[in-house]
């Protein structure tokens, strides 16, 4: 969302940050306010952790408590999490207009608690923002008018080109971590499917093992605290779970450190590592369209994915969490000439876009002239 924070600040537009702490608590996200050099948040109402429906509703009833303070025209959500789906929800409720920033995301797996939430925002929002023309075929397939929906690329584009560049002057995680452009792999984990599951984390870390081996390079891995909390109570590789950074070593340490677990590193770091990985090995969605963008090859540890475009493209692979199929589909990344694929998500202006579109639709409602944003 921030080059759209961006984009209001430039066209000073009268708008307000609500976080919801969604992610464990404002005290770790706000890194990424302070590296992106963002305006700190208005609203703070650190819902934390918790069950689907116990989380949701928190945060529900907390950005209704917002909402009913401020004179607000449009509600922009992004995305697919519990927050985005109890941020729209507040909104509709409060009959405020509601605008669904990468709208029409489909993986057409409703065991995916991120599948309900993207599919209901879209049905209940009155400005659909879809990255792409697959996206909007998706939306309209769904029975969802035209005249809702707009395609405007996506704002992770702007984000990666608007950070780069600062990220590579900012920091020096490869010389800190002792890796060299090329040299490791990256690795990021978080979802539920894949985390809480015992066999499919186990293949998970089984499947890196055989793929450091095989190239002998390291794998670097940030690990989410949802993650490092279910290794922990899996008992899966204890020798990798004590103090802050690990190493283990395989088959006698032929291949050294080749598991290099860290903590979350900022994003701008995690930049940084993702442009000179070489291969990143995620079940993340977002990092499948960054990876993309940047032209780093990409394994996806899920069966499917709402970023199909990336597959397309040929930057992509879904392997699962089966480790034969994730060490194959890491050697047929490797073996496909790196950038040879056209980032299909946008020029990089999503989020001028956007608020340039809110603004009209904003004047427009208020003269009369109805609310076509396509």
């Amino acid at each position: 969302m921030s080059p759209v924070i961006r984009a209001c600040e430039a066209s000073c537009v009268d708008y307000f940050i609500l976080h919801t702490g969604q992610h464990y608590s404002y005290e770790m996200d706000k890194s990424f306010f302070e590296e992106l050099k963002l305006p700190v948040p208005k609203y703070n109402l650190d819902a934390g952790s918790g069950r689907q429906g116990e989380q949701t509703g928190k945060i529900l009833a907390g950005i209704e408590e917002v909402l009913l303070s401020e004179e607000t025209d449009v509600v922009l959500v992004q995305g697919d999490t519990n927050t985005v789906l109890a941020g729209a929800l507040a909104a509709v409720k409060l009959h405020i207009k509601v605008g669904h920033v990468e709208a029409g995301l489909r993986s057409f797996d409703r065991m995916m608690p991120e599948e309900i939430n993207r599919v209901l925002t879209d049905h209940i929002s009155d400005y659909l923002f879809a990255p792409t023309n697959r996206s909007r075929q998706h939306l309209l397939s769904e029975g969802i008018s035209n005249e809702k929906i707009v395609v405007t690329g996506n704002t992770v584009v702007d984000a990666v080109l608007q950070n780069r560049e600062l990220s590579e002057w900012s920091c020096d995680i490869l010389n800190e971590m002792r890796l060299s452009d090329g040299g490791y792999f990256l690795v990021t984990a978080h979802r539920a499917e894949n985390v809480d599951d015992v066999e499919r984390l186990s293949g998970i870390f089984e499947g890196l093992l055989l793929i450091s081996q095989e190239y002998g390079l390291p794998v670097v891995f940030p690990m989410h605290p949802r993650t490092r909390k279910m290794m922990e109570s899996f008992g899966i590789m204890p020798e990798l779970m004590s103090g802050e950074k690990f190493e283990i070593g395989v088959d006698g340490n032929d291949v050294p450190n080749p598991i290099r677990i860290c903590q979350p590193v900022g994003y701008l770091e995690f930049l940084q590592l993702l442009t000179h990985a070489s291969c990143v090995l995620t079940d993340s969605g977002g990092l499948q369209e960054e990876s993309c963008i940047l032209g780093t090859p990409c394994v996806t540890l899920r069966e499917n994915t709402e970023r199909p475009e990336t597959v397309e493209v040929g930057a992509n692979l879904l392997a699962g969490t089966d480790p034969e199929k994730m060490r194959c589909a890491v050697r047929e990344m490797l073996n496909r000439p790196r950038e040879s694929w056209k980032n299909p998500f946008g020029d990089g202006t999503a989020g001028e876009q956007i608020v340039k579109i809110c603004e009209r639709v904003i004047s427009f409602e208020k003269d009369g002239s109805g609310t076509n944003i396509s």
